[in-house]
């Protein structure tokens, strides 16, 4: 998961001429993500010009997070990611970003000429024009109380998408005014839904839900992101970038609970677990064909699917081709075993990280 950051900060700069299958995938990445004003879920054209977006409004979780779980937070209780090595390369101190540095949304806004989008909950006097987040870091597509009837019980947060939904929609007359001002700005915004649902699933894992429970979440956790997409769309939506979700049998938390002596579970290139690779790729296979069904539905909106399962994976398959040191499945800060990764309850996410020497100094993002 967390080596695309790494991937976005050190190509980010270089410009769009340059892209090349070596190199930089990002501005590559981003052009066919965003720049591509009629662009659908399974057609690119290569003559089309890159939009003026006036703002970005985005959902999701910890993939996103600008700074509201800490926003969210109780003073005398803060997350980890209130504090160092959380900030410490870009910020230079803590923002409430999951990461030592940006996330994607910050490099998307960085692209689009746009400010780094503010998260909402808990923001005094923050100006909104250029863009708002509501993404969460937790949170799920699927309601909290629906996962607890499952027996998907978590203590991290309770601001699913459908709650980050209705806050969008109650803070409607202050982020905009008038219904027609609104509808304008929901018009000529990117729409960042997500990444989301990649909880309901780690959080089903965690609890040990068989795969095939697991399984069973996949169509409702599609639906859910679906309906949130189709009510924006009924808002004025026009520009909505999907993300998918990422190869989580690369990860230093799944490859430390599921290690096994059995060679042949894992992939003898990248070294990630096929079978948990293969669950995120059902996901993202079972989006694009809903999302592919919306674009149908609605011609005039462009519905654009960001393949981070693939881009990510691409990097675990050439790791020194984008700048990785050895190790790349390895958590930067955690301690003994072959990921040093440290599965403390409740799981200590700034373990999910990696390393990069840019410019000959090391970063890493934290997950």
């Amino acid at each position: 998961m967390s080596p695309l950051f790494l991937f976005f900060d050190k190509f980010i700069h270089q410009p769009l001429t340059m892209a090349s299958p070596d190199s930089p995938l990002l501005m590559k990445l981003l052009f066919v993500f965003i720049c591509l004003s009629t662009f659908t879920v399974t057609n690119v054209s290569s003559e089309t010009q890159c939009r003026q977006f006036k703002s970005i409004i985005s959902f999701g979780d910890s993939i996103a997070d600008t700074g509201n779980l800490l926003g969210l937070s109780d003073p005398n209780e803060l997350p980890h990611v209130a504090f160092p090595p959380y900030g410490e390369t870009f910020f230079h101190h803590p923002t409430g970003r999951f990461s030592n540095g940006r996330l994607i949304i910050d490099f998307i806004a960085d692209f689009l000429g746009l400010p780094l989008v503010p998260p909402f909950y808990g923001s005094q006097n923050a100006n909104f024009e250029k863009g708002v987040n509501f993404a969460v870091a937790g949170a799920t597509a699927l309601e909290r109380s629906f996962l607890e009837k499952k027996g998907i019980l978590f203590p991290h947060t309770n601001v699913s998408l459908g709650v980050q939904i209705s806050s969008f929609k109650e803070s409607l007359p202050k982020l905009c005014g008038s219904p027609s001002d609104c509808r304008d700005m929901i018009e000529n915004a990117l729409i960042l839904m997500g990444e989301i649902g990649g909880n309901d699933y780690n959080y089903a894992f965690f609890v040990n839900k068989s795969i095939e429970e697991i399984k069973e979440l996949i169509p409702l956790v599609i639906t859910t992101i679906s309906s949130a997409i189709t009510e924006l769309i009924g808002m004025g939506g026009r520009t909505i970038l999907v993300p998918g979700d990422f190869p989580l049998g690369c990860s230093a938390t799944y490859l430390t609970l599921y290690q096994t002596s059995n060679v042949e579970a894992y992939d003898p290139l990248t070294g990630c677990l096929t079978w948990l690779n293969k669950y995120g790729k059902n996901h993202g296979e079972q989006l694009r064909v809903e999302l592919n069904r919306l674009q149908k539905l609605y011609p005039h909106v462009n519905i654009i699917y960001a393949d981070y399962y693939n881009a990510l994976l691409r990097i675990y398959q050439d790791p020194t081709k984008f700048g990785f040191m050895k190790r790349p499945l390895s958590a930067c800060c955690g301690v003994g075993g072959p990921y040093n990764f440290t599965p403390v309850p409740p799981f200590d996410w700034s373990c999910l990280s990696s390393e990069i020497k840019d410019n000959g100094k090391l970063t890493r993002t934290i997950i």
